[in-house]
């Protein structure tokens, strides 16, 4: 188990460096071609009340997503990390700008202005994560929200994560507890595991 956490923490390293050394403009062409392949996805076209999360220092950049799904009127529902047992609670997010709330380095839904959404309703699921292979693995921050939301979503919700094709591995180091992605979607393909 310690060489698996130590292979993990490598790649978490190896992530980070690799998307420092990608030029901004670079970068954002390869999320925008991510994100018109997203949005050209028949799944996530049908999809009317999407899952999508809010990036986080070595995961994907979700902003532009987020506001183009505000645009195109999808119900924008976002992970609200609770303290107790480390889940996550989902958050139906109306107003991008006065709904969500910094903590630490980032911004979540204020649960004073966002009403919980029961994980029934989700029909895709976007799961961020650092590194991923072509059969769905996929390794993320290390603290499980995810390997313990993917189990409880409806068989019918597809699990899709976005990365760099610099993201993908030949195999992401797993523990039983590591759940999978069902597609993953990059700058260049889509891949299915399904």
């Amino acid at each position: 188990m310690e060489e698996i956490q130590e292979a993990k923490r490598q790649i978490r390293e190896e992530m980070a460096r690799m998307l420092a050394s990608i030029s901004d403009a670079d970068l954002a062409e390869k999320r925008r071609r991510i994100e018109e392949r997203l949005f050209d996805f028949a799944n996530f076209q049908e999809a009317r009340i999407p899952l999508l999360y809010i990036h986080t220092p070595g995961e994907l950049d979700s902003g532009d997503i987020l506001r183009r799904c505000r645009d195109e009127n999808k119900i924008v529902i976002l992970p609200l990390r609770g303290k107790e047992n480390s889940r996550l609670a989902l958050m139906k997010v109306d107003d991008l700008e006065r709904d969500l709330r910094s903590v630490g380095e980032t911004l979540e839904p204020d649960p004073k202005r966002c009403k919980k959404v029961p994980l029934e309703c989700i029909d895709i699921a976007i799961v961020p994560g650092i590194a991923f292979d072509e059969k769905g693995g996929r390794l993320g921050k290390g603290i499980g929200y995810y390997d313990r939301l993917i189990p409880k979503l409806p068989a019918t919700t597809r699990k899709v994560s976005l990365c760099l094709e610099g993201q993908l591995l030949s195999q992401a180091p797993a523990e039983s507890h590591n759940k999978s992605v069902d597609i993953i979607i990059t700058e260049e393909r889509i891949i299915y595991k399904i």
